[in-house]
């Protein structure tokens, strides 16, 4: 075995590892009680509600696959827009057994079905995920901005815990201390990207940054960036229709409304990024920032799952339906390229 699966499967297996242990934390403090109420919730849930909510995951990954296809474009690449949804849902049913394993699969695929270059579209991964870290940035914005009185004083409350002195109020001399820790730290970094980049990992790491700076730069230069940016917003849209649809499956949230799975999809999204396929953190990230809208934390507990199986099975389901068409797409593209050719020649 390769050193870099030996280090795939370390990681694989620490953020598995951390996502069970999560479930089994929050799990073990449920006494028969809890889970009898939490039996009770499931069984007046209304699962017939969450036939749509699946339906717009799965339509936000057909405009993701939409997306990514506009940054094809420049490079010269023109394949079917299923194909590109295909080559997406395979990737992200990768993703769930290895991170990043997905993005090099969807790259693969195409380059093998549309005769695409492997190495271009390494970049336009990149673009699309500097997207996303941008708008997740910028829904968490807008999370504390509409809805100050809740979270913004939740976040308030921490900040407090790190500047006070003691919890008896202001402390200039921590805020300066942990002011000058920040400067330091960003100092540090900036030194050791630059003094120690012939290191791997440095070195690592500072692509990673440029890599964000060139698909920003890329963005900037689309053909299509309007349409690029619709799609954009097009798919946190259905993430927060999804779950604002989803509150009326059970009756305990049911009285939720946009504002709380705005904030849902804020702090699930980081759990999806924490664990292995969001395991455990996406359930506890749910659990807790439904506790700030006064939700008993075993509804949110049993809210938490259900958003995550629905999420989950989209993926398993999509990746192993596309996974399995994908041969016959190729064989049909394969005849069609065939039956050209011999007409060319005739």
């Amino acid at each position: 075995m390769t050193k870099k699966r030996i280090i795939l499967a370390v990681q694989f297996l620490f953020f598995l590892g951390l996502g069970v242990f999560l479930v089994w934390w929050m799990a073990k403090g449920i006494d028969e009680q809890g889970w009898e109420q939490i039996r009770a919730s499931l069984k007046k849930a209304n699962y017939w509600l969450f036939l749509p909510v699946l339906l717009m995951m799965l339509l936000s990954h057909y405009i993701r696959a939409l997306r990514w296809k506009i940054l094809m474009e420049p490079l010269g690449h023109n394949p079917a827009p299923f194909l590109v949804f295909n080559a997406v849902m395979v990737g992200y049913f990768a993703n769930l057994l290895f991170p990043r394993l997905g993005e090099v699969l969807k790259c693969t695929i195409l380059a093998r079905y549309e005769k695409v270059s492997p190495d271009k579209l390494i970049g336009t991964i990149v673009a699309e995920r500097t997207v996303d870290l941008i708008s997740l940035l910028f829904i968490f914005f807008l999370t504390i901005v509409f809805q100050i009185d809740i979270v913004g004083e939740y976040a308030s409350g921490l900040l407090q815990k790190a500047f006070n002195k003691d919890g008896q109020g202001f402390s200039l001399t921590r805020t300066l201390i942990i002011a000058a820790i920040v400067i330091a730290a960003v100092a540090g970094i900036y030194f050791l990207l630059n003094r120690l980049q012939h290191i791997g990992i440095f070195k690592r790491i500072k692509n990673v940054l440029k890599g964000i700076l060139s698909g920003l730069n890329s963005i900037r230069y689309m053909k299509k960036r309007g349409l690029f940016i619709f799609h954009s917003v097009f798919i946190w849209t259905l993430y927060l229709l999804s779950a604002r649809l989803g509150f009326y499956a059970l009756q305990e949230v049911a009285h939720l409304g946009v504002k709380p799975a705005l904030s849902i999809i804020s702090f699930g999204s980081i759990g999806m990024i924490v664990t292995q396929g969001g395991i455990g953190a996406y359930q506890y990230a749910v659990q807790e920032t439904l506790h700030l809208y006064g939700i008993d934390k075993l509804i949110g507990f049993t809210f938490g799952w259900i958003l995550w199986l629905a999420q989950t099975a989209v993926i398993l389901v999509g990746g192993v339906v596309c996974a399995a068409i994908l041969p016959f797409m190729h064989k049909k593209n394969q005849n069609e390229s065939d039956t050209t050719h011999t007409a060319e020649n005739s």
